[in-house]
């Protein structure tokens, strides 16, 4: 293994063992469940929203390594950003930070459970307080374009 991979290897490995953000929120303003089957991943987000800018974020949950390093990484770019901000993360910049671009596809759902939670967890709020229903359907064919 090159260097980079093997610091990317002790990254996951490190997250999966030290999950940052890992727990629940009291009274959250939105949370939100989903899992994978297949694999048996499994992922809760709770997150705090205050002035349309994420104040805290938690996941908790089972998975595998990579399942847990990506809900980390994701939780700690979600943390603080705006709403907006935040519905343009990509997965591109989760896979990244991990060094998991070239990632296999079987392993690719367990990298991005929790960004499909967090996306349905915005989603969900969103679609709850807007008031637009214009602005509510174009919500909703993002949210049916994600994956």
């Amino acid at each position: 293994m090159s260097s980079n991979a093997d610091i990317y290897h002790e990254m996951i490995i490190d997250y999966s063992r030290n999950p940052i953000n890992y727990g629940t929120i009291e009274n959250p303003d939105v949370t939100f469940h989903d899992s994978n089957p297949l694999c048996g991943d499994s992922i809760d987000i709770d997150m705090k929203i205050v002035d349309d800018k994420v104040s805290d974020i938690k996941f908790h949950g089972k998975g595998c390594a990579i399942c847990m390093a990506c809900s980390s990484v994701l939780t700690e770019i979600t943390k603080g950003k705006g709403i907006e901000e935040v519905r343009n993360i990509t997965k591109h910049d989760v896979l990244s930070e991990l060094g998991l671009e070239n990632l296999q596809a079987v392993r690719i759902k367990c990298a991005l459970l929790s960004l499909k939670v967090l996306k349905s967890a915005l989603y969900s709020y969103l679609g709850k307080h807007m008031k637009d229903s214009q602005d509510v359907d174009k919500l909703k064919e993002e949210a049916a374009n994600l994956y």
